[in-house]
């Protein structure tokens, strides 16, 4: 046991070093010597537990995902939650803004760190759906929503999401984002078969994660 308790041990310091590293040089920019000698480990040492740096990478982003798709999952199965507020929950579960995600939001959007900006946005893609379909179903047995395609409603939101409100990706004005906004929630009402204006309560959703209530900035 202690043997097992030493190698992940090890393990973390690499991707603690790695994650380091990645933040202040870029993953294109980090060196697999840059990690040996942050952690002080030969290069066997390091290979016995990943083959390579794009390994570190990936270790890294699951590390990442874990903690955050867990966390919305958890709010998802939570009955005791009103369905519209769990929606929200779970979607403020998964941004990254404030705080250490903030930085982390910010080194993975740098030129340098392009291949692990595509490898997460893979992984919300694929795993934020199944969570947000099983809310939607809910609401479908409850009469709130009206829709033969529940996962592939919540993908194409998540898709919309993680592209357009992407910063890296489209470039807008604080207007241009507000009418995104309103659009998007225009057409998701219809996308669930809701009542309109029932699902306007995401605005505060997005006021909230841009710290401005007033503009939505």
């Amino acid at each position: 046991m202690r043997v097992v308790k030493e190698a992940e041990k090890r393990r973390n310091e690499i991707l603690d070093a790695a994650e380091d590293l990645f933040r202040r040089k870029g993953f294109d920019g980090t060196s697999t010597k840059d990690i040996l000698d942050h952690v002080g480990i030969a290069r066997g040492t390091l290979y016995y537990h990943f083959k390579s740096k794009e390994a570190i990478m990936d270790a890294l982003i699951d590390r990442f995902s874990d903690r955050i798709l867990s966390a919305a999952q958890e709010i998802a199965v939570d009955k005791r939650i009103p369905i519209n507020e769990r929606i929200v929950r779970v979607v403020m579960a998964l941004n990254v803004s404030g705080g250490s995600g903030e930085e982390y939001k910010e080194h993975i959007h740098k030129p340098q760190n392009a291949l692990m900006h595509q490898k997460i946005q893979k992984v919300i893609l694929n795993e934020v759906p199944p969570i947000l379909t099983g809310i939607i179903r809910e609401g479908i047995e409850q009469g709130m929503f009206s829709t033969p395609f529940p996962y592939e409603c919540m993908e194409m939101v998540v898709a919309y999401m993680n592209t357009v409100f992407d910063d890296d990706m489209v470039d807008m004005t604080d207007e241009e984002r507000i009418t995104r906004i309103q659009a998007f929630i225009f057409n998701l009402e219809r996308l669930l078969g809701t009542e309109s204006g029932s699902l306007m309560y995401i605005m505060e959703m997005f006021k909230s994660e841009n710290g401005d209530s007033s503009s939505g900035k």
